[in-house]
This record gives structure tokens, sequence and C-alpha cells, in this order.
């Protein structure tokens, strides 16, 4: 799909998406499709009210008029990127033609939905669907928007599509996008790039740095574990290192601690936090952000077999905490544990960020339109926040506190990998992350993203459809670009 930013709509299209408040005048390159639309709101047909749609024909094309309702405050980021996507797939609408999208207002809340609204409501995982009749490819869509911001259409279009490679990773098969799929990923997004290095840990090296805790989680499977470092220097040598960490659980049955019937079929998804984290290395290198980062990605498969580990069992970690298993379907964190004490050793980053499908009581907690947020620093939290705000990327600032030391106590080991029954079980996770990541440096500046809830979806949100829907790729890639604007007015 290709789209831009453009001042003055050219007449050469024929195919406009409309959105009109009441009592707004319409004005088109082609004069009779203006006429058509004015007769339409003179006679009532369409009165611009919120949701409501008229198809306009003449001989020189089509006006898809879009109500977006009397009151600017109604209209969210999520409601107008819904709109795009209902109108850009209505049945009228020929996806071959070059069409034209006329925004209600020219504001940067509002360009970034029309755009997120096609490049991400348009998106369908349809990779192994054979009928045509149900293979609609949207692709074909040339789109210009009609803005005098035309860096921020070709901005967030570029960051879209580290959306949308997030998730692909997450919808293809687990046998397909293996540990050995997803470090090709990386490959091929790095290659030729001067500013990235890479380092792969995997079995043999993980054995020998001894990140025990990653490779009890894979040693019920036949597939091979990895933990991928990519070293992007886009800032000046000496300026420090921000390191992103993503749980890529390749598949999770639940190990040993086996996940019901209704809890397991999404599970190839759980590699979300990974993925979101190379959605972001692929943004990272296409808009070029002069920041210093680490991409991390720890990937296991948790499945069953007969070296699987196992319930009760204590482990040592890289960094020498043992850890009693509680549950085998608490791996995610066992994965992020090593890696964020091997960065934290090794490279010593200025700060580290987690994202990871991590816990099913974040959804109990926040459902899935918040992401839910856990820092040890406050600063680190804001940034966070406002770039949730930006994006519609949300996120939502949960507790970490002393007392949580309690609820991940063992009697038999250092830590346990589960918390207090049926209590802040989002938060105990979040808690176990903290120690390992500050296990060097307990005043390093650590936040998590707990995705769970925001990175599958069951039912449509907002533009978004069913699915992996790419949590965390839009929140983290704006704060990537606030952090490199901090002298400089914010990005919108």
């Amino acid at each position: 799909m290709q789209i831009q930013g453009i001042a003055k709509i050219p007449r050469s299209i024929h195919q406009f998406v409309v959105f009109v408040k009441p009592g707004a005048s319409i004005s088109l390159p082609q004069p009779d499709l203006s006429q058509a639309a004015l007769d339409a709101q003179t006679h009532g047909y369409f009165t611009g009210k919120s949701d409501e749609l008229l198809p306009v024909f003449t001989k020189t094309g089509l006006a898809l008029l879009v109500g977006v309702g009397e009151n600017p405050q109604d209209l969210s980021a999520r409601k107008l990127s819904k709109l795009v996507k209902t109108a850009l797939k209505h049945k009228v609408m020929k996806p071959h033609l070059p069409t034209a999208i006329l925004p209600p207002y020219d504001e940067p809340m509002v360009i970034r939905a029309m755009v997120e609204g096609a490049k991400l409501g348009l998106y369908t995982w349809n990779k192994y669907i054979t009928s045509a009749e149900d293979k609609a490819d949207y692709n074909q869509y040339s789109i210009q928007i009609q803005t005098q911001q035309r860096d921020l259409v070709t901005r967030v279009a570029t960051i879209c599509e580290g959306v949308n490679l997030a998730r692909d990773l997450g919808n293809e098969n687990a046998d397909v996008a293996d540990s050995v799929f997803v470090e090709q990923t990386i490959r091929t997004l790095i290659q030729h790039n001067k500013k990235c290095t890479l380092k792969v840990l995997n079995q043999k090296e993980l054995q020998k740095e001894g990140l025990r805790l990653h490779l009890a989680v894979n040693q019920g499977s036949t597939k091979e574990p990895k933990l991928i470092i990519v070293q992007y220097q886009g800032g000046k040598k000496q300026d420090p290192y921000t390191a992103l960490i993503g749980k890529g659980l390749t598949f999770d049955s639940g190990g040993l601690n086996l996940k019901t019937t209704g809890s397991m079929e999404d599970m190839r998804m759980d590699v979300c936090g990974a993925a979101a984290v190379i959605g972001t290395l692929q943004n990272t290198l296409a808009l070029g952000i002069p920041r210093n980062l680490y991409f991390v990605v720890g990937l296991a498969e948790n499945a069953i077999g007969p070296k699987s580990y196992k319930p009760g069992d204590v482990l040592i970690s890289y960094c020498g905490k043992t850890v009693e298993i509680g549950n085998t379907d608490a791996e995610g964190r066992l994965v992020l544990a090593d890696a964020n004490s091997y960065i934290a050793k090794n490279y010593a980053p200025h700060r580290i960020l987690n994202i990871a499908t991590l816990t099913g009581a974040v959804i109990f907690a926040l459902g899935h339109d918040y992401t839910g947020l856990m820092t040890s620093d406050e600063r680190l939290a804001n940034e966070c926040l406002a770039a949730a705000a930006q994006t519609d990327d949300r996120a939502w600032q949960l507790p970490n506190y002393p007392e949580l030391k309690e609820h991940i106590k063992s009697d038999i080991a250092d830590i346990k990998n589960t918390g207090l029954p049926r209590q802040a079980g989002t938060l105990s996770a979040g808690e176990f992350l903290r120690q390992f990541a500050q296990c060097v440096n307990p005043n390093l500046p650590w936040a998590h993203l707990d995705i769970a809830g925001t990175a599958i979806l069951d039912k449509e949100q907002g533009c978004l459809n069913t699915g992996a829907s790419g949590a965390g790729v839009r929140l983290f890639t704006q704060f990537l670009i606030n952090e490199s604007q901090k002298e400089k007015t914010t990005i919108p």
C-alpha cells in the first residue's frame, strides 16, 4: 500500500473518502462531485452525524461521505482510525483506484488516525486462506491524505510497517516462526547496516554462559533456544544505551503445568514481546533514530517432553540467584530474567525496558485496552506514558513497591517464579523481572510492559483486527523518537 500526504488533491483522482462534520462545506477537485455532495446535504440525505456513511456517485467519480459528529472532543484516535478502516473497506470502494482522504481537521492526532486506519486497519493475515473471494487484497490501495503535515504522514506510515511486521510474526504458525525463522528475520533487517552488530547465543553458548533459566524453559522442545542481541549505534559512541528486551516464546504449552483447551490455541502469539522489539528495530532503522540501543529477544519453546523442567525444581539463574519453580507456565519471566541479568552485566545499559505477554492477571486488571506498565523509575514511567498517549498504544501504570518481594519469597530458594495465589499476579511477575534487571545496579532504571491483554485480540479493537495487534511497537518507537528530540519540540 502506498500512502502519502499532499497539500492539494490533484484532479486526476476520482475516488474520495470525505470526513464531514454537520454543516461543513465539501470541496472536491471534481465540481459535479462537490455539487452532488452539497445536494445530499441540502436534501437531508447526509447530515454529518457520527458514523454516518453515504456514497455519492457521478460520471466523474465517487465520494464516500463519512460523518464525524458535531463535537471534535468526541473524536478519539481509536474511533477515527476505525472510521477510516470502515470507509476503505466499504463495498463501493475500489482498492485498485487512486484514492484521496480528506480529514475533518488538519491536526496531528487526526492525521495519525487517518494513516493508522489505512495501514493498520487494512492489514489482514490471509497467508493460509486459499479462496480468492475471501482473500481481499487491500495492499492495492494508493492513498493520498490532504494535509500540510506530510512528514507526519510518512513517519506514521513507516511506524505502521513495524507494527505490521510484529503482527506477522505473532500470527505465523509456531513451527514456521521458530527461533531460526526469527533470527533470519532479524538478519535480513540489519544486513548491510553499518550501525548494527549482531550477537546470537545458541544452545551451546547459552550453556557456556550459564543462562540456565532460559535453557530450562526449552528443555522439553526439539527447537533450539536463542538469545539474540542487536547493538545499534545511532548516537555518539560515548552516549548511553537503552536496552529493549522482549519475551519470545515461539509456543507455550504451559509445560508440565499444561494449559487447558481455550487457553493454548493462540499461544503461538506468546512471541509478541519479541515481535514488538523486532518491529521497533525495523522502525528505528527506517527512521534513522539517533539513539544507542540494544534490541534483545529471548527465544524458547515451552513444550512437553521427557526432559521438561518440573514444578518444584530449583534452578540457578545466570546471575547466581536460585529460583524455585512454582509453575512451569510462568516461563516467560524465566527467559527474561536471564536476559535481563546477562544484558545488565555484560552491556551495562543506561536503562532496561522489558515487554512480554507475561500474565493473564493483567487482563483481569486492565482488559484488552491498556498495557500494564510497571517501573522503578517515575521519570521513565512518565516518558512511557507520554509515548502511549501520543500513539494510542495505551498503557496504565501499576504499582511497584517493596512488599512485593514477599509475594515471590521461597522457602527453599532465593526467589520463586510464582506469587501468592490469586493476588497481584501481574505485580509479582514484574517484581520478579525487576530483581534480575537490577542484579548488578540496584538503581538501574527499569520498566516492564505487560502486553498479555493488548497483544492478542479476540475481537476487533478500533481499526485493529483479531489476532496479533503489534502492541508496544508504536509506544516504543515514539518513546525513542521523543528521546532523540528532548532538546527540540516533541514530535506530535
